[in-house]
């Protein structure tokens, strides 16, 4: 069964255009999990845009879901989350003037940065994933580091403009999650999903995770996050239940 992992950074984007304590993503997480979310995501930046390390340090006392941390291998959030323990992190490139995440890691180029890290959390027992485009040399320079998940960006898929170009970027994923497997790594995927496109992706990939957000809480906006997370748990459920069915 594909887990939904619900990423409540946007709930914290509200808060912080005010600079104020509402709304609360701790309490969403909790709403999220009710609705159920089974993993809740955050993204940790090192300029702190939105996710604090206070939510980090709630959300560790308060879920009892997997927590999956995203995070960039800075030396202080790097620290931040080896104190706080979530169960997984997963390690994303981080620049400060983007708006969201643009592409995966570049874990050849950061090998050795990232298998460092990598080796800290591991023996710290906290799983680590990489979030890397699914190009082969990618994720072989994962396997590498000793990550034990890929998660697959799914923006290029997401944004396509034709079906030509949906159907080749689902073809490459297929690609790159069978590779990942075959090398023993286990495949999540996530961003830019949404309501509309989340079908297509669940009966195409096999993944383990899917990691969504803005659309969760863009949604949440007017049934509320229970009600978003729920809506969408049902679609994933419906369409891998008809993957099964039709494979």
């Amino acid at each position: 069964m594909i887990q939904l992992g619900v990423n409540i950074d946007h709930i914290a984007t509200i808060r912080q255009a005010r600079k104020t304590f509402e709304p609360d993503p701790v309490t969403a997480a909790s709403l999220a999990v009710l609705g159920g979310a089974d993993i809740i995501t955050v993204h940790l930046r090192e300029d702190q845009r939105h996710i604090q390390d206070r939510d980090v340090r709630l959300l560790r006392e308060t879920i009892f879901t997997k927590l999956n941390l995203e995070m960039s291998t800075a030396p202080e959030i790097v620290d931040i989350a080896l104190k706080t323990k979530p169960e997984q992190v997963t390690l994303v490139p981080e620049k400060r003037q983007e708006i969201t995440t643009e592409g995966g890691l570049d874990v050849v180029s950061q090998k050795k940065t990232i298998m460092d890290a990598v080796k800290r959390f591991k023996d710290a027992g906290i799983l680590v994933s990489l979030f890397i485009d699914p190009e082969e040399n990618q994720i072989a320079a994962s396997k590498d580091a000793g990550a034990q998940f890929v998660e697959l960006h799914t923006g290029n898929y997401a944004t396509a403009k034709d079906t030509t170009t949906r159907d080749k970027m689902i073809e490459k994923l297929q690609t790159g999650a069978k590779a990942a497997q075959k090398l023993g790594l286990q495949v999540n995927a996530g961003h830019g999903l949404t309501y509309q496109n989340v079908g297509l992706l669940v009966e195409s990939l096999d993944v383990g995770e899917l990691h969504i957000g803005h659309s969760i809480v863009s949604r949440a906006v007017f049934v509320g996050i229970q009600q978003a997370v729920s809506e969408m748990k049902e679609l994933i459920f419906k369409h891998n239940l008809q993957k099964h069915i039709q494979g």
